[in-house]
Parts: C-alpha cells; structure tokens; sequence
C-alpha cells in the first residue's frame, strides 16, 4: 500500500488513463451505439483495455507491464464503484464478476481479431452491447474503430504509447 510507484507501474497507470480516455469517446456510444449506461461504458473499456494488455503482452518484459496496468484499471475500478455507493461487502464481489468478463471478452476479442471462427462483428454484438441488440450500422463502425485502434496500438513504439 505504501510502496513506491516503479517506472512500470506509472506507465501501466498512464496507459491505463489514456485507454480510458478512448472508451470514453462520445463516438463510441453515439455512432457506435454502445449503450451510455454504466454496464455499457464497462463494455467500452473492456474493449479498449483488454487490446491494450494485448499490445503490451508483445514487449520484453509483457507480462508484468499488462499486470501492472489491469492492477491499474482494476484500483480505479474499486475507487469509482465506492464513489457510487456500492458498500465495501459488495466491491469485492463486483470486482470478481468485472475482472472475470474481461478475461473472457479479452479472450474472445483476441481470437476474432486473430481470425479466428467467430467473426469480430459477432464478438462485439455479444460483448459490446451489454445485451441489447445492435443496429447494423452501428457495429460495422464499431468493427471499423476497434480495427482501426487495435492497429494504432500494434504500430506505436511503446514510449509512444502515452503520449
């Protein structure tokens, strides 16, 4: 709790702060059509986040950085569902059940994008939307943004990566 913030834990936070900033685009939920509710901006950030592990995972020392960085999303997670007023007994539980659907959408979004068989339009229908259906339109530009990003984050050097 009192330790020193390492070089990497302050990039992962940073990193963190920006894909935040990217889930939070009004494009997203506009154009896009990702619902503007609580559950919705989860499915956002899920989505964004779990490509930037993705991307960090490809340098030398991946693993530690993309921990670093879900350790940095999962503390500002518990912050804000306390600033909502959820009670300390149930942060715990929330917590659990919001790291679990990003490993699974993580999981999913990383298979589609790899060409695996379910195609990245039909993940992000199941995933992105928190289940309601979306209209047509909306996910092709959506499969556009996140095809778009996911090749931004692929092409940046990693000190560029905050910037």
């Amino acid at each position: 709790m009192f330790r020193r913030k390492s070089a990497e834990d302050k990039f992962a936070a940073a990193l963190y702060a920006k894909t935040a900033e990217h889930a939070r685009l009004p494009e997203l939920f506009d154009a896009c059509g990702i619902p503007d509710t609580l559950d919705g901006r989860f499915d956002a950030l899920a989505l964004h986040a779990s490509l930037a592990i993705d991307r960090l995972r490809r340098e030398p020392d991946g693993e530690p950085l993309a921990q670093a960085f879900f350790d940095a999303m999962f503390r500002h997670l518990d912050i804000t569902l306390r600033e909502l007023g959820v009670q300390d007994l149930g942060v715990g539980r929330r917590i659990k059940i919001m790291a679990e659907g990003l490993h699974g959408r993580a999981l999913a979004y990383r298979d589609a994008l790899a060409g695996g068989p379910t195609p990245l339009a039909e993940v992000l229908r199941r995933n992105a939307y928190g289940g309601r259906p979306p209209a047509e339109a909306a996910v092709k530009r959506l499969e556009a943004h996140i095809r778009q990003y996911a090749e931004r984050l692929a092409k940046t050097p990693r000190n560029n990566l905050i910037k």
